[in-house]
């Protein structure tokens, strides 16, 4: 920002970075707005390159692998300066136009997302009244909330989100909007539905999330064959089970752990899983065990097939859950069989395991046990050296086409 300043430049702090440092928390990323052009921060952040297509953004790169986007102000969109609503099944499509930093405050989603903060005089420049609602505690849709969510649906999924990490409540009319607007996320590309609940479920806010989601239906947008499941709320031992499995993600994720994806699925599915198979009751071996496993990956299939989730991952989902009878028993018997820890699947479907007794009464997952699982998905994550391959000469020829040590080509003497 300094160097933008002396480059005689206009540079903000703008969105999430200054929300967490209002509301005391470490921010996770930091991102920039400014009136220089892409190609004119090229020029002055040499260790930088250009991203996206419509609207170009500058990711400046850092010791540590720490990156740090700036993004030029950005003018409010064509729907937003006319007054056009347009048609109700139409998605806002992205703008490249340039604007001033007051449009490219009121084009963000949420009033407390729309604050800038400047080095000038050390002070916090708010468009939108966001301040007031921090301080409150309040979510609120910059602008019409129908018309923003109508424009871009995932809107919703940040309100949830939002809510839920900060212990906010929601205004009224923004609620309204999503409770009245929920479907329009159907039409919403799938992989950037999925993004956004991976999100959700890598927070330390999922029993939050979760109980927004299943009041203002959003969740049986996003998975429609959990309606039956945890409807009607009065009474439902599955709804209960939800929430208590979320809990137990969010003391796992505030620890530091990293679950795969695939577990965080198999979290989320257990207890349509256990109405839809009956599956505590199972008590399976050999062949039948084999045939079952098969069952839950079709019906994965079935559940999932619109998410467009890899293969290996929904595999990994039918192990959890088939394998989640077997851990209750020898758990009961306290055996754990040699044979069983030797296997590939055996940490993620013990934590699974672990994880689901927790949230059914047993005692809390042990500290040893947390740490072992953290350094193990942590592990996971980190990419292995590529192999440099070794040439061993075995004395061949050299290329057939050389022919100059030989006499002629496929090293036949004329």
């Amino acid at each position: 920002m300094y160097r933008l300043r002396d480059t005689g430049f206009t540079a903000y702090l703008v969105g999430g970075g200054v929300r967490d440092l209002y509301l005391g928390e470490k921010p996770k990323d930091f991102d920039i707005s400014t009136n220089a052009k892409p190609g004119q921060l090229r020029k002055i952040f040499k260790n930088s390159r250009l991203i996206g297509r419509r609207f170009r953004l500058v990711q400046v790169f850092f010791h540590g692998g720490k990156i740090i986007e700036v993004s030029t102000f950005r003018c409010r969109s064509e729907y937003d300066l006319n007054g056009d609503k347009g048609s109700e099944e139409t998605v806002l499509a992205s703008n490249n136009t340039f604007g001033s930093p007051s449009d490219d405050a009121f084009r963000r989603d949420l009033t407390i997302n729309g604050l800038f903060y400047e080095i000038e005089n050390f002070t916090i420049i708010d468009y939108t009244d966001g301040v007031n609602d921090l301080n409150k505690g309040i979510i609120r849709l910059i602008g019409e909330p129908n018309t923003r969510i109508q424009r871009d649906p995932a809107r919703m999924l940040r309100v949830i989100r939002h809510a839920a990490r900060n212990n906010f409540t929601i205004d009224r009319g923004t609620w309204q909007a999503v409770i009245d607007h929920k479907k329009k996320l159907n039409l919403c590309p799938i992989s950037r539905i999925r993004d956004e609940l991976m999100k959700d479920l890598r927070s330390t806010a999922c029993r939050n999330w979760a109980e927004l989601v299943m009041e203002s239906g959003i969740l049986y947008v996003i998975v429609p064959f959990y309606r039956d499941v945890l409807d009607p709320p009065e009474n439902n031992q599955n709804r209960r089970l939800f929430l208590a499995i979320q809990a137990c993600a969010d003391r796992l994720h505030a620890k530091g752990i990293k679950m795969p994806d695939q577990l965080l699925f198999s979290l989320l599915l257990t207890p349509w899983a256990i109405a839809e198979f009956d599956l505590l009751k199972k008590n399976l071996k050999g062949a039948e065990f084999s045939r079952f496993l098969k069952t839950i990956r079709a019906s994965l299939d079935e559940i999932l097939g619109h998410m467009s989730i890899k293969r290996s991952n929904k595999e990994s989902i039918a192990l959890h859950m088939a394998t989640l009878p077997q851990f209750m028993r020898f758990a009961k018997e306290n055996r754990w069989p040699k044979w069983l820890k030797k296997k590939s699947y055996y940490r993620e479907c013990d934590l699974f395991f672990r994880i689901f007794s927790e949230a059914t009464g047993s005692k809390k997952i042990p500290n040893h046990v947390v740490s072992e699982a953290s350094k193990y998905f942590a592990g996971m994550t980190k990419l292995k050296p590529a192999r440099k391959r070794r040439y061993k000469n075995r004395g061949r020829h050299g290329p057939a086409f050389s022919g100059k040590k030989r006499g002629s080509i496929f090293g036949l003497k004329k």
